[in-house]
């Protein structure tokens, strides 16, 4: 099934909509970025939303799947396909009230390197 989703970026220090394009059934995202098509497949959307914003540094992405604190569960990721993720904060258990839709608009604390993520959930783990 194709799902398409609009998000806000920033190149060059301009906003601007862009459209990404999620294939739940090849767990794939692609996006145009001047009429180039690039598609990212992972396990799930979060994972495929990583190496997209990964590969691309020079952009940002206002999403809360960019966000530092923002990390997939293995029962997120396998029930909504990484579509939602827990909002974590340090020190705190992640409740149902935590959950966020990765391509929900976000400008705070924002990251394209899904390692700082993971190291922020490893950080969180801990308390």
């Amino acid at each position: 099934m194709i799902s398409k989703f609009t998000i806000c970026i920033g190149m060059k220090n301009e906003k601007k909509d862009i459209e990404l394009i999620c294939d739940s059934d090849a767990k794939a995202i692609t996006i145009k970025l001047e009429n180039t098509p690039k598609t990212y497949e992972a396990s799930d959307f979060y994972k495929c939303f990583g190496l997209l914003r990964k590969d691309n540094p020079e952009i940002t992405f206002f999403c809360k799947g960019s966000k530092l604190n923002v990390h997939t569960s293995s029962m997120s990721s396998q029930m909504s396909l990484g579509l939602k993720a827990y909002e974590l904060s340090l020190g705190k258990e992640a409740t149902l009230d935590d959950i966020v839709f990765i391509f929900d608009y976000e400008d705070e604390n924002l990251t394209n390197d899904p390692e700082l993520q993971r190291s922020f959930y490893l950080e969180w783990i801990k308390y």
